[in-house]
């Protein structure tokens, strides 16, 4: 375990979550850059990495498992509203209101991304998930604050969720080390259900980074730069 990977993981979330405090209005081009980077690092990362592995077990039933992540997926954005993409939604709120099913969800999400990382040979994941989590955790920021939240408020929320991929590391780490009873023969399975929800995300944001599906240039660099990097550590290993 490395302790600088923790750090780096609730940092890139809180400071990305903070920035709303900074920002006065959304800079959506530079987020859609910064999404389609991490949405191609993250896909690559998985083919790449990820699955070859989860499949290298030889446990026949990983597909089911990468399905059922795909479709939990699904059922979290119900209640996300999309965050995890970046996807900042205006409320026209007059009064206190508490966003639970996007705040759940999206810890969540979070913490489910974290376990893949505390096998060694993924450390690279680890720069992909802190960058995807800049975007999603300034949109939860911007969301909490529409909502009327008080900020020491919107703060306490924001250190709660960047807690929460470095606790599902610290999770995924002790069931690795079989320190958990022997909940380490299901580490597989988990990994699948892992694998289906990073394949929705990065797809998702790949697909929804362009206007009508087109791609300009500066999104293309992005994406190719994304895949590039992934390409650089899957062969130095």
């Amino acid at each position: 375990m490395e302790i600088w990977e923790l750090i780096l993981l609730f940092s890139s979330a809180f400071l990305g979550g903070t920035g709303v405090f900074l920002f006065k209005k959304d800079n959506q081009n530079r987020l859609k850059l910064v999404l389609s980077f991490s949405g191609a690092y993250l896909f690559a990362i998985t083919v790449l990495h990820l699955m070859p592995d989860v499949y290298s077990s030889g446990n026949h039933r990983t597909g089911l498992f990468i399905l059922g992540g795909f479709l939990l997926q699904i059922v979290m954005e119900q209640f996300s509203e999309g965050i995890e993409h970046g996807h900042i939604h205006k409320h026209n709120h007059h009064h206190y209101v508490f966003p639970w099913g996007i705040m759940l969800s999206l810890c969540l999400h979070a913490f489910l991304e974290g376990m893949p990382l505390a096998q060694d040979r993924h450390n690279e994941l680890v720069f992909g998930i802190a960058l995807h989590h800049i975007p999603a955790a300034f949109a939860l920021g911007s969301v909490l604050i529409q909502n009327n939240l008080n900020k020491k408020y919107v703060l306490v929320l924001l250190v709660i969720f960047a807690t929460m991929s470095p606790l599902g590391y610290l999770l995924s780490y002790q069931i690795g080390q079989g320190s958990i009873g022997n909940i380490e023969i299901y580490f597989d399975s988990i990994m699948g259900v892992v694998i289906g929800i990073f394949l929705h995300i990065s797809t998702t944001i790949l697909f929804e980074s362009s206007v009508d599906h087109k791609f300009n240039l500066k999104k293309m660099a992005a994406v190719l730069m994304g895949v590039g990097i992934a390409l650089i550590g899957f062969f130095i290993h």
